[in-house]
């Protein structure tokens, strides 16, 4: 991978993370697909994200983006990151809890809702 992609952090053993750079599993998500680049979708979670106070950006790059969202009830900080794969309109994403062992399938959800929210604006296909 070129030294302009970061890469997402790997998901730990426990089973409060998925990640679409996971090939099978629990963990395994599938990643996006954009309708049209990846960057553009990269744009589009930026501004979904921005106006969801559950979340909080904490860096965006052309093709990546890092983010911070808190469980409503106990508030607990789970890191969100999306990440363009090179040559490709497929963009990974990872959400994965800080602590504990358990998220209770929070992590998929958030990400799920996100896809669900992407496809119905046209903006990714899967």
């Amino acid at each position: 991978m070129s030294d302009q992609f970061k890469r997402m952090q790997p998901c730990p053993s426990t089973p409060n993370c998925v990640s679409s750079e996971v090939e099978s599993g629990s963990q395994s998500i599938a990643p996006l697909v954009s309708a049209g680049d990846g960057e553009t979708l990269i744009e589009a979670l930026k501004t979904y994200l921005e106006k969801d106070s559950a979340f909080s950006i904490i860096e965006v790059e052309a093709y990546y983006l890092r983010a911070e969202a808190r469980t409503r009830i106990l508030r607990f900080v789970d890191d969100v990151e999306f990440q363009v794969c090179p040559d490709s309109n497929q963009v990974d994403m990872r959400s994965g809890s800080r602590v504990g062992y358990s998220d209770l399938g929070k992590n998929r959800r958030r990400l799920e809702a996100i896809r669900k929210f992407l496809i119905e604006q046209k903006l990714a296909t899967s």
